[in-house]
C-alpha cells in the first residue's frame, strides 16, 4: 500500500494549475497565496524566491532547483531580492499547448523560465502526512541525489522548450507527478538517524505495516491488539511509537482514515450511502452518519453530516443525515 500516494489523492481535489513564466531581466512577479500547494520550477537561468511573511530569507535558485510551498504561502519571484515586484494580476497569461506563458521584464538582460503553479490540495482537513511537512521544501538540482526528480525536471523543460506531437498529454501529467516526485524525494533524504513523524513512519518496521493495513482495508474492525500483533510489540509499546511517530493515537488515525475515505466516495462517486457506510467499516447508515457529523463538525440543515461543515465534502446524492 503506498501511503504517500492514498494520502496526497485524499486531498486532491483537482488537476494542477501551471503556467510557464519567462523573465528577462529586470523583472519580478509577486504572486498571492493559492489555495493548495506551491511550486516552481527553474527550467533556466536563475532567480530569487522572496518570501513577504517576514520569517524567511530570500532564496536563490538555480537551474534544476525545485521549491515547493506546503501551504502555498504568497511570496515574490525576481531576478533580484531588490528589484521591485509588480503583482500576478498584472499580466496577461498567452494562452498556447501545452501551457500557457507569463513573460516578465522585457529587456535584454539574462533569461530565466520557470515552471509555476499549484496543487490544488483541501487544506481544510490535511492529511497529517502533509501537515507535518516543512512549509518551504527546496530541491537543489545537479547532485545526483534526486535522480528521478532531475529526470522530470529535464523532460519538462524539453517539452515546454520544442513542443511536439503529445506535449499537450506529456506536460499535464509530468506536472501531476511531480508532486509525488518532490515529496518522496525529501522524505528519502531525511536522515534515518534523524528522522522523525511521518518521515521515520513510512520507513519504520513496526508503524508502516500498521498503517499499510488500516489504508488497505480499513473496513476491518481493526484493534491496538491487531495492529501491535503486525508490529511485533507490545500493545503498550506499538500505540505509543505509532502516537509519536503519526501524530495521534492508532484508534483515532484509523477512524480518521475511515471517514477520509467515506468522504471521498461520497464527494466523487453515487455510492450508495449503505455502500460508503460499509467501505467505512460502518455496520448501519446511522452508526455511520453519527460518526461523520462527529468527525467533520455540524453540516448542512437538519444537522446533515454530508452538507459541508467545517473542512467537510460537498453533499453527494444518498449523503447521511444524522438525527
Amino acid at each position: 500500500m503506498d501511503i504517500l500516494t492514498e494520502a496526497l489523492g485524499s486531498m486532491r481535489t483537482a488537476h494542477p494549475a501551471s503556467v510557464r513564466t519567462e523573465g528577462r531581466a529586470p523583472w519580478g512577479l509577486r504572486l498571492p497565496p493559492v489555495m493548495g500547494a506551491g511550486f516552481h520550477v527553474v527550467l533556466h537561468g536563475t532567480c530569487w524566491l522572496v518570501p513577504q511573511d517576514g520569517r524567511a530569507e530570500p532564496l536563490m535558485l538555480d537551474t534544476g532547483d525545485v521549491v515547493f510551498m506546503r501551504d502555498g504561502r504568497g511570496h515574490v519571484l525576481a531576478d533580484h531580492p531588490d528589484t521591485p515586484a509588480l503583482d500576478a494580476s498584472a499580466y496577461r497569461v498567452e494562452e498556447s499547448l501545452p501551457i500557457g506563458t507569463l513573460s516578465l521584464g522585457g529587456g535584454d538582460g539574462a533569461r530565466t523560465s520557470l515552471l509555476c503553479g499549484s496543487y490544488h490540495l483541501d487544506q481544510g482537513r490535511p492529511h497529517p502526512l502533509v501537515r507535518q511537512l516543512p512549509e518551504l521544501i527546496h530541491l537543489a538540482s545537479g547532485r545526483g541525489s534526486h535522480p528521478e526528480l532531475d529526470a522530470a525536471v529535464r523532460l519538462l523543460g524539453a517539452e515546454l522548450e520544442r513542443p511536439r506531437i503529445g506535449s499537450a498529454g506529456i506536460v499535464p501529467a509530468l506536472v501531476d507527478a511531480l508532486l509525488l516526485y518532490i515529496l518522496r524525494a525529501w522524505f528519502e533524504a531525511q536522515p534515518p538517524a534523524t528522522a522523525a513523524g511521518w518521515a521515520a513512519a513510512l520507513g519504520d518496521s513496526a508503524v508502516a505495516p500498521a498503517l499499510a493495513a488500516i489504508h488497505g482495508a480499513p473496513a476491518t474492525a481493526w484493534t491496538v491488539e491487531a495492529l501491535a500483533g503486525r508490529s511485533g510489540l507490545s500493545r503498550a509499546a506499538f500505540a505509543r511509537r505509532f502516537s509519536s511517530m503519526v501524530g495521534e493515537p492508532p484508534m483515532a488515525y484509523l477512524t480518521r482514515w475511515r471517514m477520509t475515505t467515506a468522504a471521498r466516495l461520497l464527494r466523487e462517486s453515487d455510492a450508495p450511502l449503505t455502500a460508503v457506510a460499509a467501505q467505512a467499516g460502518y455496520g448501519s447508515e446511522y452508526a455511520f452518519a453519527k460518526a461523520f457529523k462527529r468527525e467533520y463538525g455540524r453540516g448542512g440543515g437538519g444537522g446533515d453530516p454530508g452538507g459541508r461543515g467545517p473542512g467537510g465534502p460537498p453533499r453527494g446524492r444518498g449523503a447521511p443525515r444524522g438525527g
